[in-house]
This record gives C-alpha cells, structure tokens and sequence, in this order.
C-alpha cells in the first residue's frame, strides 16, 4: 500500500526547511541511494537519499516551498499502487484526493514530530490541525494555520486580504499562495523618515527583512553567550619566520599557502601539544577527540558559514590547503552538505585581512574556543636588549570554561606562539 514521505530533520534542533527540488521523476521507479529531493536549511543544501527502491506516486508539495520538519512531502509506494489507493491514504489524513494539499492541511504538518526519518511511512488518521487566531480590525478572528500565517507574515500579506476556503473560512496555506499570486494589497516597504536629535532634521532608514542564514547566525550566538562562560587568553608571536617560510613554500610550489592554512596547521599541531583544548561540552560530559578538526569562518554574501576540515592533523600542508579551499569555495555557492558544517573543537577565524589589529570572537556550540586572528604588522620590539622592528600577529582565543580551565587554555597559547615563531615545528 503506498505511505507518506515526511521532511527530514536533515540538521539537528531545525524546525523547516526549503525543498529546494525534486530529482525524480513521478511514477519513474527509483532505487535504494538514489537522490529524491534536495533540502535547503539555513546553512547547507542537502540531497536526500532514498532508503528502499520505490515509485514517487504523488507530490504534496512543489519545489521552492518551505516545508515544516515532520510534514507529509510525497506519497511513495511501488507501480502497482492506483490513484484510488493514494486517495484512500490522502482522505484518511483530511485530504481532498481530487488535487495536490498545501502542507498545513495534512495531518501533522502543524506539529513536526520529534524524530523524522528519510524512509517514508505509514500516518494514522488525524483530525486537521487546530487553528490559529488573530483579533481583525472589525473584531472578529482571523482562522488560519500557523503555516499560512507564517507564509503571509513573511510576505508581508496582511491575512484580512485574503478568503479562506478551508472549514468555517479557515485559511491554508493555499489561499495565501493564490493571494500573493494575485497581487493582494501588501504593505510597502518600510522607508520611513524618523526624527532624531537636531530639531527638525529627518533620517531616513529601510528595514531590510534578515535571511534565514542571518536569523540561524543570530540564534545561535545569542546562544552561545547566554549558555557558554566565554574567558579570553590573548597572545602575540614575532612571525618573520613564518612569513619567510610562506615565501619558501609558494617559491615554485603548485598551490599557494596562505598565512591562514600555516595558523590552522599550527592550531593542530597546538591541540596535539595541549590535548585539553581538542575537547567538546556534551552537559553531563566532556567529549575528548583524538583526531584535530578545525572550522574556518568564511565571510559569505548572506553571513559568516564555519565548514569544517576533517583531520587537520594527519594532512600534508599541501592537502589542507587544497581542502580548506574546496570547502570556501562551496561555502561561497551555498553548496555545503550539512555534516561539513558540524562537529570540531575549535574554530579559526581571521580579520587580518582587513588589517584588523585585534579582536575576540564568540563561541561555535558545541565547540570549546575559537581562535581570533589580527593582522601581521611590523612594530618596534625588543631584541637582545635593543629595540628593533619586527613583524608581529596578535591573536585572542575565546574558551568555553565549562570543559576547559583556564591554566589550560594558558598552556595551549604558549604552545601555539611558540609554534609561530618557530614555524618547521610546524610541518613536522
């Protein structure tokens, strides 16, 4: 008999996703590991593999549209299945057989269940979901799902536009699709003259809506400094050999080493010297890795991604750079699966660039630090008991006390400038 396919919780603690498309075709037989759809979430676009060989008999919803985890996407089953037995399975979730349901009106959609699973199975009849109330300026209520609420509030429709066609006037999520593609009043743009402090003059502003990377970026450093204790230990390295060594290298070499690829090659080397850092807060324990993965903050067209390369301490210097610029690369497109956006005990990120002298960073949960990187700059020092000019790079690492104490974060900034300024202990 044919059974629903749910949306997939594809990244832990997210509510909705983007099906962003379809990879098979209806009612074409697709196999075990076959590709069906292509989930978007904040971060990354992942395909979802198939569990068991099957025939897409029926999609409830189109591609584009922004799916609750949990809610019913297709109806799957093999190619003895008749339109008669989709109907049947449809109508015993509240369904109209007769055309494609929006996703707030299949039994569940309203409520995503606590675990979801790629492989597709059977839903019990359920009543629709309660509706949503909202006071209307005339004093009565506005019926609708809190999906079709959600959709309208995003839009910018104000729901007193548009006729539900739900029971009692309720309105799915249908209708506010048909309103926003008939061009329903919608309010302007915010552009607004407010006063400020000088008498009689104006500033003029746009509220720009956040994207939902920028709405998952805000949630979890908000996250961060609410739930981790942040301490800092700030540190600076002479680095001329370093920046000598970078020189030899990219000297005839077949990829270019960046200042960044020889920091992350030393974070490694450091987590291997002082093991108490390479460490995640688990709650009731402290996770000990025994491998180094390192995240690199990429600035990205829509906010900060923080992919992560896999086994940093086991990698030739040539290796790292080719991964790390891989992983960039995709960054930049949107094009990262979402695994390669989790795990590690550390994250690198570096303002240096910008010529940035010095700054502290927020904490990536469930990682314990993230190292903050400044700009190389040439400044007078003492050598020998004279002064002398000399090339230095500061650097603040920002440690989650849960996990890791402060003597041992102190250890592990030693160890890391020493590997600076003495840069082949790197390569070894």
């Amino acid at each position: 008999m044919p059974e629903i396919l749910r949306m997939p919780e594809v990244a832990a603690n997210t509510p909705e996703a983007v099906l962003a498309n379809w990879n098979v075709e209806l009612n074409k037989p697709y196999s075990a590991g076959d590709a069906l759809v292509t989930v978007e979430t904040e971060k990354a676009v992942v395909d979802v593999e198939a569990e068991n060989d099957g025939v897409l008999l029926r999609l409830l919803v189109d591609a584009g549209a922004q799916v609750e985890v949990g809610a019913p996407i297709a109806v799957w089953g093999t190619q003895d299945e008749t339109a008669a037995d989709v109907d049947t399975l449809l109508s015993s979730l509240g369904v109209e057989s007769n055309g494609a349901p929006a996703v707030d009106e299949v039994a569940g959609a309203d409520e995503p269940e606590a675990e979801s699973s790629v492989a597709a199975e059977e839903v019990e009849p359920a009543a629709l979901p309660k509706a949503s109330e909202e006071p209307q300026t005339n004093g009565e209520r506005i019926f609708a799902s809190p999906l079709a609420r959600k959709i309208a509030r995003d839009s910018g429709l104000d729901l007193i536009h548009v006729v539900g066609s739900g029971p009692h006037g309720r309105i799915r999520r249908a209708d506010v699709d048909a309103a926003l593609a008939n061009g329903v009043p919608a309010p302007a743009p915010t552009t607004t003259a407010a006063p400020v402090a000088e008498a009689g003059a104006q500033a003029s502003f746009e509220d720009v809506p956040n994207t939902r990377l920028r709405q998952a970026i805000a949630r979890r450093l908000t996250e961060s400094k609410q739930t981790a204790p942040h301490f800092y230990v700030r540190g600076s390295a002479r680095v001329d050999k370093l920046l000598t060594l970078r020189r030899e290298i990219n000297d005839g070499g077949v990829v270019k080493v960046s200042v960044n690829d020889l920091i992350v090659k030393a974070v490694s080397r450091a987590h291997a010297l002082v093991p108490g850092l390479n460490v995640q807060w688990n709650g009731d324990s402290i996770r000990h890795f025994t491998d180094v993965d390192i995240a690199v903050a990429v600035a990205t067209e829509g906010g900060l991604l923080t992919p992560v390369v896999r086994g940093v301490d086991s990698m030739t210097l040539q290796r790292l750079v080719e991964s790390t610029q891989d992983l960039i690369s995709r960054a930049k497109e949107r094009r990262l699966q979402q695994h390669e956006l989790e795990g590690g005990s550390i994250s690198v990120t570096n303002l240096g660039m910008y010529g940035t002298e010095e700054f502290a960073a927020i904490i990536n949960p469930p990682q314990a630090a993230i190292l903050a990187v400044g700009a190389a700059r040439e400044e007078a020092v003492v050598e020998n008991g004279e002064l002398a000019v000399g090339t230095v790079l500061r650097v603040t690492l920002a440690v989650d006390h849960r996990p890791v104490d402060g003597a041992t974060a102190a250890e592990w900034m030693r160890a890391f400038v020493g590997l600076l300024e003495h840069p082949a202990q790197i390569l070894i």
